[in-house]
């Protein structure tokens, strides 16, 4: 790779702002569980990176919406394939006996990332 490699909070951001294009750096934030001015310094360096774009909100002009760039999918196209290959190989590498038990437990952990997804963080 020519590219220093994508942090987690890094992709984990990208993934959000190609998810959502124009959500602001406050819901980001909340959709990660950061604290806003932690991702504020990686939309800067994002930003600087070439891989989000930063605009005025329509909306609210003192606001900022994210846009993913070109380079940005292209990098999180990248990202996601090298991840699925490291899953991959890794469930592959478990004995028969192990996938079969990480497969029986998807459905409980699918509903457990649902129910900590609607809760809401108490003050």
């Amino acid at each position: 790779m020519t590219t220093p490699r994508l942090r987690g909070a890094e992709a984990e951001l990208l993934r959000v702002v190609s998810a959502r294009p124009g959500i602001g750096v406050s819901g980001a934030a909340k959709e990660l569980c950061l604290a806003a001015n932690s991702v504020s310094t990686l939309v800067n360096g994002l930003v600087a990176g070439g891989l989000l774009r930063r605009e005025s909100d329509p909306r609210d002009g003192r606001a900022a919406a994210l846009f993913p760039t070109d380079a940005c999918r292209d990098r999180l196209r990248d990202w996601e394939a090298r991840r699925a290959a490291l899953f991959r190989d890794g469930v592959g590498a478990l004995p028969a006996q192990d996938r079969a038990a990480v497969a029986a437990a998807l459905p409980a952990l699918r509903r457990l990332a649902d129910t900590l997804r609607e809760t809401e963080e108490v003050p």
